[in-house]
């Protein structure tokens, strides 16, 4: 063993206390599925299990949007973001800012009041059965791509920390939050992501506060980040190739936190559990506070690290192999000789991956259920069977997900490519909710040409360019590094080492070079522009055949604005009249509303 490994192994200090208080960890999710699924009354219908019965709290709500949102790669990644490039993601907040205002105010009205199950519920009622599809199946994509993720980072982390196989601790987490999210419905889920979002908060502040105490202060961290260029101002060069600037920032992570939080199934079943807009919009701005803290924290520890390690690049020496494995490399070496507290950061790793499983476990029964199953079913089906259903996609997703975990493991290329699906279904989805909620004169035909044609283009330029990066033809220059002052030997061969690209700089495309954080402004833009081409080539819809139930309150005044007291039924087609009847009979609507 040489002295790498020796290091390596003595980072893996793993006590007995650390692995109490991960286990304890997982045991308390566990009481808080059977207290919901057997002490409290069980959840025995479908609103119920998916939706809270519509009756939950705000703050709690508040704290599962967060833990949702926050899964362990945002916690493991972000750090390691501002150690190799520097704070200019984080001027993102602006775009989260505003993602809060506009949905608040447009987006989030218009699905309470339709009081829905699955958000694409929506796009059915707006246009036709195949636009509801046409989203179903997009998220679904997405979820099956990106929950392998959330549950394999972390698992290095543990790896990292005990050198325990990853495909050991992956069947067990999964396990635990399938039972709990199994039994307890909508309010298990919840109020575990409570817990997991003070567990996430705890683990942060703990590492943030020991790391600084041991460097001797604040102001060591701060200037260490100034002088290498890693604490900046905000980047104001307007140029769509530079990999995070302002504008970036400010636009293309407004546009991408609105498709997360105002369209996504994930994060809408949440707000739809509270009874009134007002509920939602506290809950809401409790998330948008959450999140930026808990990215400043992220943030933080980030230059934190830099500060500790500027002499010797851990990534550099190997320490560490993974980049998602920096942080907990840093935390047992601050954290190793106090026991139980390197086992509470990790359980505060995992809590964060729990939390955003789930969410989309719970999510996906409700999608599977509204438009897999009962569209194409003729006859109402018993709660029993409902039941069963729910459940079993549960079941289904959960397991399929620790399955997964072993290609992610295999194809190094697959972190990328994942991102890379999300960017090819968000920024569509996003596109066709919003022409649906602020462009009236869209029928569904153009929107399904709009969105076809958005995930087309984002596929094709997405793979481009994750390809151009995976081959080394596109490079993204990280700050200083140094390896002068380690104190143990590692192997040298790796520092004049380059990439060698079948790809020279002139033959790549522009568009192959954008910044990632266009990507959901573009697809968006792309679904838009087509859908708006295609009603000019062939034809508009009439804007006062469309419900004003589901239009934006803006929209709705300016399209109605000449017959305020007809009655919107009137003013609707004969296929959304069906539909807006049908969900009356679910209790969805009152005719009062009609």
């Amino acid at each position: 063993m040489n002295e790498l490994e020796e290091i390596v192994e003595h980072l893996r200090r793993f006590s007995w206390p650390d692995y109490l208080v991960f286990i304890m960890m997982l045991l308390l999710c566990i009481l808080i599925g059977v207290y919901f699924g057997f002490v409290q009354r069980k959840p025995s219908t479908e609103t119920e299990y998916l939706m809270g019965g519509r009756t939950m709290m705000v703050f709690p709500i508040a704290l599962s949007l967060i833990a949702s949102f926050i899964s362990g790669i945002t916690l493991l990644g972000l750090p390691t973001e501002v150690y190799s490039f520097g704070i200019q993601y984080v001027y993102v907040a602006l775009g989260v800012i505003g993602m809060g205002l506009v949905m608040g105010f447009i987006y989030l009205p218009v699905f309470h009041r339709l009081n829905i199950t699955s958000t694409y519920e929506y796009l059915e009622t707006r246009f036709d059965r195949r636009l509801r599809m046409f989203g179903s199946v997009m998220f679904t994509i997405m979820n099956i791509g990106y929950l392998p993720i959330v549950i394999y980072v972390p698992a290095l982390a543990f790896n990292q920390v005990t050198g325990v196989n990853i495909h050991v601790i992956t069947p067990i987490v999964c396990i635990v939050c399938v039972f709990y999210t199994c039994v307890g419905g909508l309010k298990a889920v919840v109020w575990t992501d409570v817990v997991q979002t003070f567990s996430m908060f705890g683990a942060l502040v703990l590492v943030a506060v020991k790391g600084t105490i041991d460097l001797g202060g604040s102001n060591v961290v701060f200037r260490s980040a100034w002088d290498t260029g890693r604490l900046e101002r905000p980047n104001f060069d307007i140029n769509p190739t530079t990999r995070h600037t302002l504008w970036s920032q400010l636009i293309g992570g407004f546009v991408y936190w609105l498709q997360t939080n105002a369209v996504s199934q994930n994060m809408i079943q949440r707000y739809l559990s509270l009874p009134s807009v007002k509920a939602g919009r506290r809950a809401l701005w409790i998330f948008v506070c959450g999140v930026c803290v808990l990215m400043s924290l992220c943030s933080y520890c980030g230059l934190l690290i830099y500060a500790t390690y500027q002499k010797c690049d851990p990534l550099t020496t190997k320490l560490a192999k993974a980049k998602d494995q920096l942080l907990p490399l840093f935390v047992m070496d601050i954290l190793r000789d106090l026991p139980g507290l390197p086992g509470l950061f990790i359980a505060g790793v995992f809590s964060a991956a729990l939390s955003s499983l789930s969410t989309c476990l719970n999510s996906m029964s409700a999608v599977i259920l509204e438009d897999f199953v009962k569209p194409f079913i003729k006859e109402p089906l018993s709660q029993r069977a409902v039941n069963w259903i729910m459940r079993s996609v549960v079941v289904g997703v959960g397991a399929l997900c620790a399955a997964l975990v072993f290609v992610v493991e295999k194809m190094g290329t697959v972190l990328q490519l994942t991102m890379s699906l999300e960017a090819i279904t968000n920024g569509p989805l996003l596109g066709t909710f919003t022409l649906g909620i602020l462009i009236p004169w869209v029928n569904a035909t153009g929107a399904l040409t709009g969105g076809i044609v958005g995930v087309l283009f984002m596929s094709w330029l997405s793979l481009k360019a994750q390809y151009a990066v995976a081959t080394g033809a596109i490079v993204f220059p990280h700050k200083p590094m140094s390896v002068e002052e380690c104190t143990y030997e590692f192997d040298r061969s790796s520092l004049n080492a380059t990439v060698t690209s079948t790809m020279t700089a002139d033959e790549i495309f522009p568009l192959y070079r954008i910044s990632y954080m266009w990507y959901t402004f573009l697809g968006a833009s792309v679904t838009i522009l087509v859908s708006l081409a295609y009603t000019l080539v062939f034809g508009r819809n009439d804007p006062k055949t469309v419900a004003p139930e589901l239009l934006a309150g803006f929209v709705q005044r300016y399209v109605h604005r000449d017959d305020e007291k007809t009655s919107a039924k009137k003013h609707t087609t004969d296929g959304q009249v069906e539909i807006l009847n049908n969900l009356a009979s679910d209790g969805a609507f009152k005719e009062s509303q009609l």
